[in-house]
């Protein structure tokens, strides 16, 4: 089976989403001629008196942050979903619409401007950890608030508008749409087996290894078997939890390992502050019981054969279905093969 998976074209079937990605490992041979991305090895310094993320500095909004000395949450300025609306739907044919409730907050990791998640100490990734904890459950309380979305876009490829290392989270009336595939898939296995989804894949993926990077005894960081992006991972506790709520401070250290161990890995790939989005799934804040979720978090990075060469979503990506060359067999190899001390030192 091996050999067919590395060497032939075939699908692969994602099980908390239901749909398939394209995988044409044959590929890999092709020469690129393609766009090839500005790398800037930019020095910051720990603090800029022209952030807005920094401690001590006005906002847009004219706001003034206080001097964090670690971690710290506020109101986005510039709030995708709004929380002060009149509900309203409309229904015209088929023009169908209604209004979005919410609410949008910036979380700043740490008061330094050159920093990232894999330049940080434990003990700082383990007070992200706990912010990331005390967000869900406070917003996720918030009577009219149905599902929290934890995220971090990382690198200007991202589209990230400030590199002090920040993330955000979105809460809100709706269960957006990923969440919502992948809590049906999750709903239909534990309706047949009694048992979670994730819990039963991840015990099948420790068996086999081949695509596992780390574990240790609260967590497994894999190449999922159905990775879309080169490099993407998926980050989870090997115990069915439906968030974060329960995390104790053993745990949350375990956490921070795994995030730690996993990032640095990205940095000493290409060498180069390694861009990717991040997402927490949790089971929905909607006053219901969810036994059949088991949060986890994905990290899509973009970079596909160096720090200057970016993967595409376009053409059958964007019209047919997802596609990747590299497998995920040989991504996991690459990143287990790779040091534990960053590259900068």
């Amino acid at each position: 089976m091996k050999d067919l998976y590395s060497e032939y074209s075939h699908r692969r079937y994602n099980i908390l989403t239901g749909e398939w990605v394209q995988v044409s490992p044959h590929r890999t041979k092709r020469p690129w001629q393609g766009k090839v991305e500005d790398v800037l090895q930019v020095q910051r310094p720990e603090y800029d008196p022209n952030c807005y993320l920094c401690p001590g500095n006005t906002r847009a909004n004219g706001e003034v942050n206080p001097q964090y000395t670690s971690t710290f949450a506020f109101q986005n300025d510039f709030a995708a979903i709004q929380e002060d609306l009149e509900p309203f739907q409309v229904e015209d044919g088929f023009l169908r619409g209604k209004s979005e409730r919410g609410i949008c907050r910036v979380l700043c990791f740490s008061p330094r401007h050159d920093l990232t998640l894999p330049r940080m100490s434990l003990l700082e990734i383990e007070a992200v950890v706990r912010l990331w904890k005390e967000q869900y459950a406070e917003l996720g309380a918030i009577p009219y608030v149905n599902h929290v979305q934890i995220f971090e876009n990382k690198g200007e490829i991202m589209g990230c508008s400030n590199p002090h290392p920040h993330g955000q989270v979105w809460a809100q009336e709706s269960i957006p749409v990923e969440s919502h595939k992948k809590g049906t898939q999750q709903l239909a296995y534990f309706q047949k087996k009694e048992s979670s989804l994730l819990q039963d894949y991840l015990q099948q993926e420790l068996g086999l290894g081949e695509r596992i990077l780390f574990e240790n005894e609260h967590f497994v960081v894999v190449v999922p078997f159905w990775a879309v992006w080169p490099f993407e991972t998926m980050l989870a506790p090997k115990q069915s939890v439906p968030n974060l709520k329960s995390l104790n401070q053993i745990q949350i250290t375990a956490f921070a390992e795994a995030l730690q161990w996993l990032t640095i890995r990205y940095d000493n790939l290409f060498e180069t502050s390694f861009p990717y989005s991040t997402g927490i799934h949790q089971a929905p804040t909607d006053g219901q019981e969810h036994p059949e979720w088991h949060w986890h978090m994905s990290f899509y990075p973009p970079l596909l054969r160096s720090a200057t060469v970016k993967k595409f979503m376009v053409g059958y990506e964007m019209f047919a279905n997802p596609q990747r060359d590299i497998t995920p067999e040989q991504a996991a190899g690459r990143l287990r093969s790779l040091s534990g001390v960053h590259y900068l030192g």
